[in-house]
């Protein structure tokens, strides 16, 4: 369960509310903001959101610059870890992950400079 009270609301029915946390240097790229409370509307008869959809969503609303250090394609570029609900994307099927309403995602870059 996640630890966080989604805030979120809407007028349609069609709409699912998560927290997005970005670190590790990721937050960076969403104007230095770690913590999101997001609001996603589900199109195309969709149920559920899945982390390809996601990703698709952060990358066009979240991301406010150099997208593609965030991404690569339709996922995640290698060295950022994805946790769904403290647990490793990886374990859940990556992007084929099904979030439910309230989901914790974490994104966190394993990559630094030096």
């Amino acid at each position: 369960m996640s630890p966080f009270f989604c805030l979120c609301s809407t007028g349609s029915d069609v709409a699912c509310c998560y927290w997005i946390c970005c670190s590790g240097g990721l937050e960076l790229l969403c104007d230095s903001v770690k913590m999101h409370n997001v609001n996603v509307d589900l199109e195309n008869g969709l149920e559920q959101l899945t982390m390809k959809d996601l990703l698709a969503w952060a990358r066009t609303n979240l991301i406010k610059e150099r997208p593609e250090m965030f991404m690569k394609g339709d996922t995640v570029r290698p060295g950022v870890l994805v946790l769904v609900n403290d647990c490793d994307w990886e374990l859940s099927g990556q992007l084929d992950t099904t979030l439910q309403e309230k989901d914790v995602v974490v994104f966190i870059s394993t990559l630094h400079g030096g």
